[in-house]
């Protein structure tokens, strides 16, 4: 009976992450449409400006989600270190004059015809598909240093490089994060793991002592009102969209911090603009659509039985959970200032398409690996326990 069962349900879309993609995406482009148009009429003459851009984007992603669905996910296991070297290449032109493109004092957008793409973006996927081929491979001598920490320092420190010189902290500390967390669940020693953890503190805190603006906001952090029109600037008006939005907000599209007082308002801080409009309903409603999704892929990870897939589909749910995560702390200053889109919600073309390209790999690891009748669904305290088969 459960072969039959399996075998029924091989051919569909696992529906719960559908609906909760479908539906932040949905939030996402009703949020960016409130949130750009006073300054899409601005810049452009037209209200709808940034909406269009985002709606393309999300039908562009679609395709590929459905695409990509049907992409065997063992394919990512053959091509792991020339997607891996792609996105170093990709890196790297940043840093070549006439490449990148300079938005703020910060080179991290490439032009490719009317679009601008985020090598970043690429990478982080990049990044996920190599540590789950690695992980998969060295098995057992993940508990050994020079095979389980060394070559992933080594390429940590190359990709760090690469992040400094545009500079990018922000993405590559997000990095940072979805290689520690998936290698404690490959199966690397807890005791490497602590010293690397301590290490990437020592050089964080470096690195964040090492540029005035950093310390800056470090500042603006621990007290945004002392300085409100200084580094405090973007965090009180954050706090001051979330405050006037109360339980129900004040009604899409009737927001007042978007009106070129909270900056950034349809990228790095539409959470905020989101909390104005819709009130703690609609925060609500986002962080619940987020804990389905990362509840299902986990779930999905969980019931797969090679290890690939089960740490390719656990790195994909990681990361997109964590930057979520990230994101919406920095917007009510659980976090100090930092430049991260919210998936699926905040304008970006680089960030939605590869988020959609993620689901489908994550969709395609749920069709070749469906829920059998009894399976239980995975929960964050069963983590410690769960790394000990991740590479089995």
């Amino acid at each position: 009976m459960p072969e039959k069962t399996a075998k029924k349900n091989q051919g569909a879309f696992d529906k719960v992450i559908l609906v909760a993609v479908l539906g932040l995406i949905g939030m996402g482009l009703v949020m960016v449409y409130s949130a750009s148009s006073a300054m899409a009429v601005k810049t452009y003459g037209s209200d709808t400006y940034f909406f269009k851009r985002q709606l393309f984007f999300a039908l562009t992603g679609l395709v590929l989600l459905f695409s990509v669905r049907y992409i065997p996910y063992r394919v990512y296991q053959v091509l792991a270190y020339p997607i891996l070297g792609l996105s170093v290449l990709l890196l790297g032109l940043l840093l070549v004059p006439g490449i990148g493109v300079n938005v703020g004092g910060a080179t991290r957008w490439m032009r490719v015809g009317p679009i601008n793409i985020q090598p970043a973006e690429i990478m982080r996927l990049a990044i996920i598909i190599y540590m789950a081929y690695s992980l998969t491979k060295k098995g057992e001598k993940m508990k050994d240093f020079s095979v389980g920490i060394i070559p992933h320092l080594f390429l940590m420190g190359l990709i760090g490089g690469l992040f400094y010189f545009q500079p990018d902290f922000g993405s590559f500390a997000m990095l940072v994060f979805v290689i520690g967390i998936m290698l404690f669940v490959g199966g690397a020693h807890i005791g490497h793991l602590s010293g690397l953890v301590a290490l990437a503190g020592l050089v964080g805190f470096k690195l964040l002592m090492s540029e005035g603006y950093r310390r800056n906001r470090i500042a603006a952090f621990l007290n945004p009102w002392e300085n409100q029109m200084g580094d405090g600037y973007q965090i009180t008006h954050s706090l001051m969209a979330f405050g006037t939005g109360g339980y129900s907000g004040v009604g899409v599209g009737n927001g007042y911090q978007k009106l070129f007082y909270l900056p950034e308002p349809h990228t790095d801080f539409i959470f905020s603009v989101l909390g104005e409009e819709m009130g703690l309903i609609g925060v609500g409603i986002v962080v619940g659509l987020f804990a389905l999704l990362v509840w299902r892929g986990l779930t999905i990870a969980q019931r797969a039985p090679v290890g690939f897939a089960r740490l390719l589909a656990f790195g994909i749910t990681a990361s997109i959970g964590l930057q979520a995560c990230l994101n919406m702390a920095v917007t009510t200053n659980l976090l100090p200032t930092k430049g991260l889109a919210l998936p699926f919600i905040s304008y970006g073309g680089s960030s939605l398409l590869i988020n959609m390209v993620s689901i489908g790999i994550l969709e395609n690891i749920a069709y070749a690996h469906p829920a059998s009748p009894g399976a239980r669904a995975p929960f964050f305290g069963r983590l410690v326990f769960w790394r000990r088969r991740a590479v089995a």
